[in-house]
């Protein structure tokens, strides 16, 4: 199974970031992209904290005034979700189960149903956020994950098939592999 969907290329981001402060958001909007949907748990903040830093306030301004948007969307309860939005002032999708479509669909009528080629996707993970992001036909960016230790059992689950799916990325693409600096995401 995993075969179909390495040769759909549903697992290929289409950029590797260290982290959120290491992408450059002026290149996004010079690509076209107008909307971000961006990963909390361990994307923006580890599971063990609940509201944003400065350093995410200015990130989060730092967006806004480019122009795009810039919406949560996560797999995590509405309570921790919201306190979150609400202190910096985004919109979000909260439940969102990815990497179905229902979530990224939710998003997309927030947001007036924008062409998918305007989005990007931001996140941690393969298995939810490149392959869910990927499926929706948008533009899809990879980050470390802040802090592994603090991860739920499920997604540490994930991440086990994730371990899978990088080794075969490795052995069928590797300059792929390598273009991406995929072996720090292991």
């Amino acid at each position: 199974m995993i075969e179909i969907f390495l040769k759909k290329k549903f697992f290929y981001p289409n950029e590797y970031q260290k982290t959120v402060f290491d992408i450059d958001f002026n290149k996004l909007k010079s690509k076209g992209i107008q909307h971000i949907l961006i990963d909390l748990d361990n994307t923006l903040i580890p599971y063990d904290e609940h509201l944003p830093n400065t350093r995410i306030e200015e990130l989060v301004n730092q967006v806004k005034s480019l122009g795009l948007t810039m919406t949560i969307i996560s797999n995590n309860k509405e309570k921790r979700v919201q306190a979150f939005s609400k202190a910096i002032q985004l919109d979000y999708v909260n439940s969102s189960k990815k990497p179905l479509k229902y979530g990224f669909k939710k998003a997309l009528k927030k947001l007036s149903y924008p062409s998918v080629s305007t989005v990007c996707l931001i996140g941690d993970q393969f298995m939810t956020d490149v392959f869910g992001g990927n499926r929706m036909g948008f533009y899809t960016i990879v980050v470390d994950a802040i802090k592994r230790k603090t991860e739920k059992w499920y997604t540490k689950l994930n991440r086990k098939l994730e371990n899978k799916v990088l080794l075969r990325l490795k052995k069928t693409d590797p300059d792929f592999y390598d273009l991406m600096n995929l072996a720090e995401k292991r």
